[in-house]
């Protein structure tokens, strides 16, 4: 925290005694450090925001007012008949960052798109296990299977080949995961006998470059002036790393910070009636919920799992838990990413009915034992008090419930082999599809990757999913879908609970900052009317 107050001090010092035309910093202080500065290797929203975000570009991107697909790095397209085979044209002259040790010579091609999803693709590509190796989004998707191959026909030219056609293959290339890295850059650390650097230290085509990052302090971004786009109107950008909400909420107050990540709900009424500050309120694209380990006793028993789904009251921990600053989920599918669908109907809660169930199957107490994270996620509100309430609600069904709060670390890596119970999750979705909720966390081939921590398999339910990856015609899918949520309903796999609000608080000097739906924080096109006094 000492590192923090120095650097905003000295960056608060400099803007203050500069003139109008001195150069525009804006501090965002944010929640969490990146695990990595490659998005490819995590599905951390903090990694996502200080590297996809301002670091990188991809192939596509979501027009930020229809949310339709639309040209970035690669300017057309074609897709083949069968839909198998896509072709991307690439734009010209797209520049690279340069740093203190590395100077691209050519701008962006082929190689840089075929290198940065065949790292990801080809377990026996050089890179694969670079860094470790992980790549849970990519794998999530199930991308390393639907994609064949990825090859350049030429420099500006990039072919992507499927083994099975898929609708939303256009939307996943808009996605963090997708982002495109240089080839030559890692051409420059394998020689250099360093190549981990390429996922500490970035070299991307986005809006902003890094220059310094110092973990659990900050991360200073300088403007690409020769952004492809146009240079943002800030020089710099500087996340400040604050934890304690408290702490995040003062600086905002005081001027040492411009946006505030993920505010105190309780504080939002003050913030609100701030002169000096805005608070820009959005539903966000996704889903905390509960997973019954359908492949353990007593949680393998779907009449068992209905019951304790019926015993739930959504509304009190909405209430309660998100105090608030959150909305009871209907079904797997957050509004935004609804749009067609009708939605599959969650039952009202209704003790007395979980009751009569219980009894007609089991002689003996229940127990059953809840895993919370040890840190709330941007889709879970106070976990452990969500727990809390759910063993509140179990014991009026005579169900005794303990809570474990592991590690982080073991969280993770236990809960995707299966070792936990019932558990508190959540999934962020990077598209407007309902595939990007529905298989990475529900499908039979989400099993092996641990994202279905549900470990639920159900054919019928994966064939719906694969005749809506088939499918074009919006109404169509919709209604392949919605009968998709109704056999989530009918075999209860897991328990949809809330979708979270995100409040960003900004100063009102703050102009041309936008809140997305599917979350996070881009700062490319922000702008200063006047330096923080």
């Amino acid at each position: 925290m000492r590192i923090v107050r120095i650097v905003l001090a000295l960056v608060l010092s400099s803007t203050a005694a500069a003139s109008a035309a001195a150069p525009k910093t804006l501090v965002f202080c944010s929640k969490d450090s990146p695990d990595t500065f490659n998005p490819q290797l995590s599905t951390s929203a903090a990694t996502f925001d200080a590297s996809a975000r301002q670091v990188y570009d991809r192939l596509v991107m979501f027009d930020p007012r229809t949310w339709e697909i639309t040209p970035s790095l690669a300017v057309s397209w074609e897709i083949s008949g069968n839909g198998l085979e896509y072709v991307i044209h690439l734009r010209k002259d797209v520049s690279f960052h340069a740093t203190r040790e590395f100077r691209p010579t050519r701008p962006l091609n082929a190689h840089d798109v075929v290198f940065s999803f065949n790292r990801q693709l080809d377990r026996k590509h050089p890179w694969h296990r670079v860094s470790g190796g992980t790549y849970r989004y990519f794998e999530a998707l199930g991308l390393d299977q639907l994609i064949e191959s990825v090859t350049a026909r030429d420099e500006g030219t990039v072919t992507f080949r499927l083994a099975r056609p898929h609708a939303s293959f256009l939307a996943f290339l808009a996605m963090d995961f997708a982002s495109i890295l240089s080839a030559e850059y890692a051409q420059a650390l394998v020689e250099a006998g360093a190549p981990e650097r390429l996922d500490r230290e970035p070299v991307g085509t986005g809006p902003f470059r890094l220059v310094q990052y110092q973990r659990d302090a900050l991360i200073r971004f300088a403007a690409h002036r020769s952004y492809w786009r146009g240079v943002t109107p800030l020089d710099n950008l500087v996340f400040a790393i604050v934890p304690d909400a408290g702490v995040r909420l003062q600086k905002l107050r005081s001027g040492e910070c411009h946006i505030i990540d993920q505010p105190d709900p309780a504080d939002l009424p003050a913030l609100e009636r701030d002169p000096n500050i805005r608070v820009l309120r959005q539903t966000n694209n996704n889903l905390g919920f509960l997973a019954f380990n359908t492949r353990r006793w007593p949680l393998s028993d779907v009449r068992i799992r209905r019951a304790l789904a019926l015993a739930i009251d959504r509304e009190a921990i909405i209430d309660q838990a998100y105090e608030g600053s959150g909305m009871a989920a209907i079904d797997a599918l957050p509004p935004s990413t609804r749009r067609e669908t009708a939605g599959g109907i969650v039952a009202r809660p209704d003790s007395e009915r979980a009751r009569r169930i219980l009894d007609e199957i089991i002689t003996e107490p229940l127990r059953i034992e809840i895993w919370v994270p040890p840190v709330d996620r941007p889709y879970l509100r106070n976990a452990r008090q969500i727990a809390e309430l759910i063993r509140e609600d179990w014991a009026a069904i005579g169900v005794e419930t303990s809570i474990r709060v592991p590690d982080w670390e073991s969280f993770l890596k236990h809960s995707m082999i299966g070792a936990h119970q019932a558990i508190l999750f959540g999934w962020v979705g990077e598209t407007l599809d309902p595939d990007v909720f529905l298989w990475p966390i529900l499908s039979c081939g989400s099993v092996d990757s641990g994202a279905n921590r549900s470990r639920w398999c159900d054919p019928a339910f994966d064939r719906l999913l694969e005749e809506a990856r088939r499918t074009t015609g919006r109404a169509a899918r919709a209604a392949i879908y919605d009968a998709a949520l109704q056999r989530l309903a009918e075999q209860v796999p897991f328990v949809p609970l809330a979708h979270s609000l995100s409040f960003t608080p900004l100063r009102r000097e703050v102009t041309g900052y936008t809140a997305s739906p599917l979350g996070g924080h881009s700062f490319y096109g922000v702008d200063l009317l006047r330096a923080v006094p």
